[in-house]
């Protein structure tokens, strides 16, 4: 390529090409008064596209009330809980419930941090500006994360409902309490660095480490407050369940018998709330996990479809420096074809479950009204341009990699038998959306879906036997890694 700095540079005469192009172009015109005026998202909205994606789908689930992440980092945190609250709920026949998102949000800064430390101390000798140092150093305990970094919370922390541990400002709000914790990290790291070039040996760095942490503690409770050891939990089943021994809600026992219709109308009315309790006197989060939330986390896989050639398919893979509890082993993922990623996704939808999801929420989407669909977001025509990138160009420059974790909560199948549209429930509140929920073009699934979390017993037999296979290690910088925000 020339070096001459003329030949680099935009050019007066082409300047003048352009503007007489554009405005010899109504559409052009048209357009620019359009997006000035209302944002590109709005003038480039079709209203065909948006009537072509109804609301409706022949297979959807009762989920609890929207959550709202609000500005945090915390949609893989969310999307997982609000997994499972589904299953609790219907477990227990509750109305509705939430976890404490809060309480696995303190544990995840806590580890998060002491994982840094630890990667710190496993790469001494790597130079500051090297490209692993870069990644390790880039958000020593930022918010984002996926379905295994939850996983390994839960197995070490167990879970509690909102009412122990409810949000606080800094939880709502992150990002000042995390530029602070994540400043302290890096002093830590500079100082762990300097004293090993000094001399000092493991046990002396470890100790040292130990001791950072109880700084890391107390920025992490006065920000969010201490977790609790112990709670108590107290819920009401539906009007329609009583609860047994055990808590567990069941249908009413009159239920077909004769005298069933009398059941109800024979008790006298009054202003009591007469339903059947679940409570538990200081009950501690694993036990609570164990015995209230019907699934067990580590019964899932990390599914991605990324067609890419040096991600070849029907292979594990393992992301080298990606955990948050350092015990607990890096992220990992099989990658699929198509086909399979979403049989597996009807499949466990059709059983009447929910799926945590990533995407690249960004691309081709309308936040306040709720679409995901390039047939709504039509910026080709308002820029008169093609945008003919496909699932592998995104993923292989950067373009459209996972950001965002939401849950599936129903899908619709065409005469055919097949998706045409998936309904998605988000963590943005319910002024997002319609109510908080969205509607995904099954062509948008296909383009910007690269992960799903399927319950094992929904895998087909070949993927299965890929979870015994050795994995192949990528770096911390490829493509498909960026935690979920």
């Amino acid at each position: 390529m020339t070096t001459d700095a003329s030949a680099r540079a935009i050019k007066p005469e082409l300047l003048r090409t352009y503007t007489e192009d554009f405005n010899k172009d109504r559409a052009n015109l048209i357009a620019a008064d359009a997006a000035v005026s209302a944002g590109v998202l709005k003038a480039a909205t079709d209203y065909r596209g948006v009537r072509a994606l109804p609301r409706d789908f022949s297979i959807e689930l009762k989920q609890g009330s929207i959550t709202n992440q609000e500005r945090s980092g915390r949609c893989w945190m969310f999307a997982s809980l609000n997994t499972l609250r589904y299953e609790l709920m219907h477990r227990w026949n509750l109305e509705d419930f939430e976890f404490s998102e809060t309480y696995l949000f303190f544990w995840d800064a806590m580890e998060k941090s002491n994982t840094y430390l630890e990667n710190v101390l496993r790469t001494l000798d790597e130079a500051t500006d090297s490209r692993l140092f870069e990644a390790i150093n880039w958000g020593p305990s930022d918010d984002g994360g996926w379905w295994q970094m939850f996983a390994a919370l839960v197995n070490k922390y167990g879970l509690v409902p909102k009412s122990a541990y409810p949000e606080s400002e800094n939880s709502r709000n992150s990002d000042d309490f995390k530029q602070y914790l994540n400043s302290k990290l890096r002093e830590f790291a500079a100082e762990l660095r300097r004293r090993s070039v000094a001399g000092a040996g493991e046990d002396e760095l470890r100790a040292l480490k130990d001791e950072y942490m109880g700084t890391v503690y107390r920025i992490c409770a006065v920000s969010l407050g201490e977790p609790p050891e112990k709670f108590d939990f107290f819920a009401r089943t539906k009007d329609d369940a009583e609860a047994d021994a055990d808590g567990k809600a069941e249908s009413c026992k009159c239920e077909g018998k004769s005298d069933a219709k009398a059941c109800k109308s024979d008790k006298p009315k009054t202003g009591k709330d007469e339903r059947p309790q679940i409570r538990e006197i200081g009950i501690t989060p694993l036990e609570f996990y164990k015995k209230y939330v019907p699934v067990d986390v580590n019964d899932f896989v990390t599914l991605a479809n990324a067609p890419l050639k040096n991600r070849p398919f029907n292979q594990r893979y393992r992301i080298r420096f990606s955990a948050n509890v350092a015990e607990a082993g890096d992220m990992e993922f099989v990658n699929v074809p198509l086909d399979v990623f979403k049989k597996a996704a009807l499949d466990q939808l059709t059983a009447g479950h929910p799926i945590w999801f990533a995407c690249d929420c960004t691309q081709f989407a309308l936040r306040k009204d709720g679409f995901f669909d390039q047939s709504v977001v039509r910026v080709d025509q308002l820029f008169g341009t093609e945008f003919t990138g496909d699932k592998a160009h995104g993923l292989e420059y950067g373009d459209s990699p996972s950001n965002h974790a939401m849950t599936f909560t129903g899908v619709n199948l065409g005469e055919d038998g097949k998706p045409n549209r998936w309904k998605v429930e988000n963590s943005w509140g319910k002024d997002a959306g319609k109510d908080g929920y969205y509607v995904m073009s099954d062509a948008w699934f296909d383009r910007y879906v690269t992960e799903l979390i399927i319950r094992k017993e929904y895998l087909d037999d070949a993927t299965r036997v890929l979870l015994a296979a050795e994995p192949v290690e990528l770096d911390p910088w490829q493509p498909l890694t960026r935690r979920c925000r």
